[in-house]
């Protein structure tokens, strides 16, 4: 054998030798980390989050008064929302902050101009602003609620709308009893799904973000909260979609009630 083939013979052993060795450890820390996530989803969290509008709360009325100022054209309801909350992280990455109702009706005059139609900021305000205070829970909603406090969890309500916002909610909404603590962003002053509005959240419970677990029927919002490294639960409403990029929540059903079984099972 030439010296050139001898040298050529070493490194390709080297090389394999150096495969056959990296793999093993790959598959183990695959493994590890797949059953972390088994054991972490079958214990109970320290914490229950709820997201409000639309995970407990039915916009339809709300819908209704958005799309009539609108010209009573719906299909436009998708794309006023989706500006909301475009430009509530608008504000949030310039380190700004204005109560969510009032970005909602700025989206909606945006949208408005920009299919001519004519809409002052008062008339935005109310038409957002009005319903959104009095708005139904969903018909399952409160006795999912009850049945998850009788089971011993933590129910804490965590929001983009403002304090008195959510107040005023639950309030007319007749759910201000089931929730141990009401959070809204505006505290912080950064909008969901800013990594910071759910660690801040963690912090407020005093527990570790892997001991949450978030509510929602946003797909962004779960994102969010795993992303931070909480759990999720999500609610398919319908119209509501997971994230495909995001990673999976643990749960996910059509409604309040086939998550609070999910949840009352585990130990």
């Amino acid at each position: 054998m030439t010296t050139n083939n001898r040298r050529n013979f070493i490194k390709k052993s080297a090389l394999l030798g150096l495969a056959g060795a990296t793999i093993p450890q790959y598959s183990f820390a695959s493994d590890a980390k797949t059953k972390q996530q088994d054991i972490k989803s079958s214990k109970r969290p320290k914490v229950l989050f709820f997201d409000v509008n639309e995970t407990l709360l039915d916009l339809t009325a709300m819908k209704e008064s958005v799309g009539k100022v609108l010209g009573n054209r719906s299909v436009l309801l998708p794309l006023w929302f989706t500006t909301m909350l475009q430009y509530s992280l608008v504000s949030t990455v310039g380190r700004q902050y204005n109560d969510f109702g009032v970005i909602g009706a700025a989206a909606l005059q945006m949208v408005a101009a920009n299919h001519n139609i004519t809409l002052s900021e008062e008339e935005g305000k109310a038409a957002i602003l009005g319903p959104l205070r009095s708005i139904p829970p969903h018909p399952e909603v409160k006795q999912a609620l009850a049945d998850l406090k009788k089971a011993g969890y933590t129910l804490v309500s965590f929001t983009n709308s403002s304090n008195i916002g959510v107040e005023t909610q639950f309030k007319n909404a007749g759910l201000l009893d089931y929730f141990d603590q009401r959070l809204s962003i505006e505290d912080i002053g950064k909008y969901k799904p800013h990594t910071d509005a759910y660690d801040w959240a963690a912090r407020k419970m005093g527990i570790q973000p892997n001991e949450c677990l978030l509510i929602a029927a946003h797909g962004w919002d779960i994102a969010g909260a795993l992303w931070a490294n909480w759990r999720g639960a999500f609610v398919s409403r319908p119209g509501a979609q997971q994230y495909p990029l995001a990673p999976t929540p643990e749960i996910a059903e059509p409604n309040l009630t086939l998550i609070a079984k999910r949840l009352i099972a585990l130990k």
